[in-house]
Formats: C-alpha cells, sequence, structure tokens
C-alpha cells in the first residue's frame, strides 16, 4: 500500500549542478541535503524543505519536459511568487484549477515547476444560512 511520496526526481544536464544550487537553494529557499557517497559520485543534487524532497539527477542528452513536472504546495504563495521574482525567476499565474492559486516557474535547466494553494472559495460565514 503505498503511503506518501518520497521524493521527486527531476533531470539536468552535466555540469549544472552550481546553477541548480543557486536556484534550490536560494531562490526555493530549500536546503541540500548530502547524496550517500555511492550516488553522489554520479553527479547530481538533492534539496528538501521540511518532508519535501527533489532529487536532481544527471542525464545525458538531457532535454526538460514540457508538461511533467512536480505540484508544489506552498503557504502565502502571493508572498512566495514575490521571493521568485525577486530573485529572477519568472512567474506565470494560472487561474484554470478551481479552488487554488496556482503559478509555474522553470529551473535554470527548464524544469516546469507548479506552485499551489488551496483555498476556500467561499469563506467560511459568507455562505447563506438555510
Amino acid at each position: 500500500m503505498l503511503t506518501a511520496v518520497d521524493h521527486v526526481q527531476l533531470a539536468a544536464p552535466p555540469g549544472s549542478e552550481d546553477r541548480l544550487r543557486a536556484y534550490y537553494t536560494d531562490v526555493l529557499g530549500m536546503t541540500e541535503i548530502s547524496k550517500p557517497a555511492v550516488l553522489a559520485a554520479r553527479g547530481g543534487c538533492w534539496f528538501a524543505a521540511g518532508p519535501v524532497q527533489l532529487h536532481l539527477g544527471v542525464e545525458e542528452g538531457f532535454r526538460p519536459a514540457r508538461k511533467a513536472h512536480p505540484g508544489l504546495r506552498v503557504t502565502g504563495i502571493e508572498a512566495y511568487a514575490r521571493r521568485l521574482e525577486e530573485r529572477g525567476a519568472e512567474v506565470v499565474w494560472d487561474g484554470n484549477l478551481p479552488g487554488h492559486r496556482r503559478f509555474y516557474s522553470e529551473d535554470p535547466v527548464g524544469n516546469r515547476l507548479e506552485f499551489l494553494e488551496p483555498f476556500d472559495p467561499e469563506p467560511h460565514g459568507s455562505r447563506p444560512t438555510s
């Protein structure tokens, strides 16, 4: 039985680790976590924020996916979007998911990332009573 997603693996081109570190730590505010030595020899880097882990693995012939992406829950989505923009990342808002505020951005190698925050479209107290 599945109980949780342990991590999401994204691909990256060889030699991109420094750019990825700058983006995932400085822009997104994640922390780099150590890879086991046997895996570190392969290149790439891993990041975490609370229970969320993103692993970036080196892939020869890398091409970023245009549709596939992780969906990352955030709190304070407006402030988080400003954080990304202030650090040079493009933010593209998308209002097509009912009950959510969301935007997309790309890491420095072109991986698409979705950031979303659910909201209650009818705040408590504004619903009609019978």
